[in-house]
C-alpha cells in the first residue's frame, strides 16, 4: 500500500519531522520489524520511524491519517499474538526512544513513565525507592511498558497484585488524527465520565498510541519464601491450586509446569542446578511474600498441609537467594526453551482456577484426537494456562488444518468452562479467527463501532483483534 502511494513524498515528510537518521528503509531494519515472538510470521513494513516526542507522533499520525497509510506501533518485539506485525505494510512506529522514567513520586506512590522503558528497568528503579510495580511478564528483561499496556500484561504476581490495568491512573495518547488527549488523572478514585484509560489498556494499538503513563505503586514487600512442589499427577497439581485459596491463603505467585516443560528448560538452561525425580510429572512453584516472617511461615505451613492432600511429593524449599533465583529462572525460561526445541503455537487460555484440572485433561484429550502433543505451563493461581502445541513430526497439512481444528475445540472448552481466549497475550492476529467463539456478533459489532469512533479511516494497527 505504502509503496504504491508516492513513497518518496512520504519519506521526505517523515525525514523533515524526525531527521533522516530516524527514518529507516534499509532491508535489515525492515526485517527486524517484520516479526516478533509469534510463531514464524513475517510481514514487512515499508518504513520504520523512531520518534522521540509526543508531538512528533502527532504529526506522523495526522499525515498518515490524511494519506490513509497503515500505522503499527512496536515495543520490544516480544509479543506472542502478532499484534505488532505490520500485516498491511505501511509505517512501523518503533517506541525505543521513549525510554525515560520521567518521575518517581515517593510522596504519592506514583510514577510517570514513557512506553519505551523496559519493564524490569522500571521495576528496579522503583525498588531502589522502596516501592513496587508488580506486573512482571516472563519477558520483563526485554519487553516495553508500552507492550504491557497494549496487552494488559500480568505475569506470575498477578495472582496477588493484579495486572497492568490495575496500576494505570492516566495515559497520554495520540489519536489517529494526531489529536493528543489525557485519559485520567493522578488520583486513586475517578468517577468522571467514561473510563477511557481502561479502554486503551489492552487495545493493542488499535485506538491510539500511548506516549506517557502514570502508574500507582505499592510499598515493596521486604521478604518472601519460595518453594517447588512436585506431584505424580498434573491433574492433582492443578486441583491443589484452588484448595490453597480456599484455605485462606493468597500467594504472591502460584505457577504450574508439567514435566516436559521442566525437562526442556533444564536442557536449555544448564546453569540451573535442580534435580527432578523420575516420578515427578508436574510442579507448582509457589511464592509467599510480605513484611512479617512469622506470618509468611504460617502461610507456608498451611500451604504444605493443603499440598499433602493432593499426593504431593517431597517439597523443595529455596533456602538461599541463589536457590530462589534458580527456581524463578526455571519458570521464566520455559517459553524460550519450548521455542528452541520445536516449532510451536502458544495459546493463552484462562479459566476459573477451580476448572484447571478439567482444562488440562481436556487439552490433552483434544491433542490426542487431532494428533498433536502439548507442553503446558502457566499462572495457575489465575487459571491462566499457556498451551504450547508442538509441531514435532506433523505434516504441513496437519499443522495448518488439524491443529486449527484442535485449537478451536480447545477454545470452545475454555469458554464452556467460563473462561476466555487470552489472559495476557492479547488477540492480535493469530487469535482473531476464534473471537466468535467467545462473543456473539452484537458484541463484536460494538467493538468495531468503538474502533471506528477512534479511528474512522482505519489506519491504526489494521486487521487486528477482529475483522472489520
Amino acid at each position: 500500500m505504502f509503496s504504491k502511494n508516492n513513497p518518496n513524498s512520504h519519506l521526505h515528510f517523515f525525514s523533515n519531522i524526525l531527521g533522516e537518521e530516524y527514518v529507516f528503509v534499509d532491508q535489515e531494519t525492515l526485517q527486524t520489524h517484520a516479526s516478533d515472538e509469534t510463531e514464524d510470521l513475517k510481514f514487512f513494513p515499508d518504513c520504520v520511524l523512531k520518534p522521540v516526542s509526543t508531538e512528533e507522533i502527532s504529526k506522523i499520525l495526522h499525515y498518515c491519517n490524511t494519506h490513509k497509510i497503515p500505522v503499527t506501533t512496536r515495543g520490544g518485539g516480544t509479543g506472542l499474538s502478532g499484534a505488532a506485525l505490520p500485516i498491511h505494510g505501511g509505517v512501523v512506529i518503533a517506541m525505543s526512544r521513549f525510554d525515560k522514567i520521567i518521575e518517581i513520586d515517593e510522596r504519592n506512590l506514583q510514577a510517570t513513565v514513557e512506553p519505551g522503558v523496559i519493564t524490569q528497568v522500571f521495576q528496579e528503579a522503583v525498588i531502589e525507592k522502596g516501592l513496587f510495580y508488580p506486573p512482571d511478564p516472563s519477558s520483563r528483561g526485554t519487553c516495553f511498558i508500552g507492550g504491557n499496556l497494549a496487552h494488559c500484561s500480568g505475569g506470575p504476581r498477578a495472582v496477588k497484585y493484579g495486572v497492568t490495568r490495575d496500576y494505570v491512573l492516566d495515559l497520554e495518547v495520540v489519536l489517529a488524527n494526531g489529536d493528543i488527549i489525557h485519559t485520567g488523572a493522578k488520583v486513586l478514585k475517578n468517577s468522571t465520565g467514561y473510563n477511557l484509560t481502561q479502554l486503551f489498556v489492552g487495545s493493542e494499538g488499535t485506538l491510539g498510541i500511548i506516549t506517557k503513563v502514570v502508574f500507582k505503586l505499592l510499598p515493596y514487600p521486604s521478604m518472601n519464601k519460595v518453594l517447588l512442589a512436585p506431584f505424580r499427577s498434573p491433574d492433582k497439581a492443578c486441583a491443589a491450586v484452588s484448595a490453597i485459596f480456599r484455605a485462606g491463603i493468597i500467594p504472591s505467585a502460584l505457577e504450574f509446569m508439567e514435566r516436559d516443560a521442566i525437562d526442556w528448560t533444564l536442557k536449555f538452561r544448564s546453569d540451573i542446578n535442580l534435580q527432578i525425580g523420575p516420578d515427578e510429572q508436574a510442579h507448582l512453584l509457589i511464592e509467599v511474600d510480605g513484611n512479617d516472617e512469622e506470618t509468611i511461615l504460617k502461610d507456608i505451613d498451611k500451604i504444605v498441609l493443603v499440598l499433602e492432600q493432593f499426593d504431593c511429593m517431597d517439597i523443595h524449599f529455596a533456602e538461599s537467594e541463589a536457590q530462589k533465583t534458580d527456581l524463578w529462572k526455571l519458570r521464566r525460561s520455559v517459553a524460550e526453551a519450548v521455542k528452541s526445541n520445536s516449532t510451536y503455537k502458544e495459546e493463552d487460555t484462562v479459566v476459573p482456577r477451580a476448572e484447571l484440572p478439567v482444562l488440562l485433561s481436556g487439552v490433552k484429550a483434544i491433542g490426542k484426537k487431532y494428533g498433536f502433543n502439548t507442553v503446558c505451563y502457566g499462572h495457575a493461581g489465575d487459571g491462566n494456562l499457556h498451551v504450547n502445541i508442538i509441531k514435532g513430526n506433523l505434516t504441513e497439512e496437519q499443522w495448518k488444518n488439524d491443529v486449527t481444528l484442535g485449537i478451536r475445540e480447545i477454545f470452545k472448552l475454555v469458554v464452556d468452562l467460563g473462561g476466555t481466549l487470552s489472559g495476557e497475550h492479547g488477540i492480535g492476529l493469530v487469535q482473531q479467527p476464534y473471537m466468535n467463539i467467545k462473543f456473539p456478533e452484537i458484541q463484536l459489532e460494538l467493538m468495531r463501532k468503538i474502533k471506528f469512533a477512534f479511528d474512522p479511516v482505519g489506519i491504526l494497527n489494521p486487521g487486528k483483534i477482529f475483522c472489520v
